[in-house]
């Protein structure tokens, strides 16, 4: 879902992705929470306020993920992180408008094991 959303978003579109807290992560559960608690453990010795912060709730995870996909150091990439919005549920000013699903995006699809981004958070000590 988010490399579909990286990909229209360089592209020039606007993105809103609702309900990001239902995507998937693909791996078993376990060594899916153990790379990012692992990841948790890399810290600063000097200033906790320059130190590396990492995304813990839904929408922040998603957000940092889509960052990677995208060339977020060159002027391009910046201008499509910027078109897109990440929910983790549908705002009232979107209740209302058509919604498209993206195609091929769909878990059940998925043959390997996979962890909800909602779950994965909630381990890693999201909300």
């Amino acid at each position: 879902m988010l490399s579909y959303a990286a990909k229209k978003a360089i592209a020039g579109q606007d993105i809103v992705i609702l309900n990001v807290s239902k995507a998937v992560v693909s791996g078993e559960k376990k060594s899916v929470v153990e790379r990012a608690r692992a990841k948790l453990r890399t810290r600063t010795l000097g200033s906790q306020d320059r130190g590396p912060t990492h995304p813990r709730k839904p929408e922040t995870y998603a957000r940092r993920v889509l960052r990677g996909m995208l060339p977020f150091k060159k002027p391009k990439g910046k201008k499509a992180y910027r078109r897109v919005r990440i929910y983790t549920h549908v705002p009232s000013r979107y209740a209302e408008e058509p919604r498209q699903k993206v195609p091929g995006a769909d878990a059940l699809r998925l043959r390997c094991p996979y962890v909800l981004v909602e779950e994965f958070s909630r381990e890693i000590g999201g909300a």
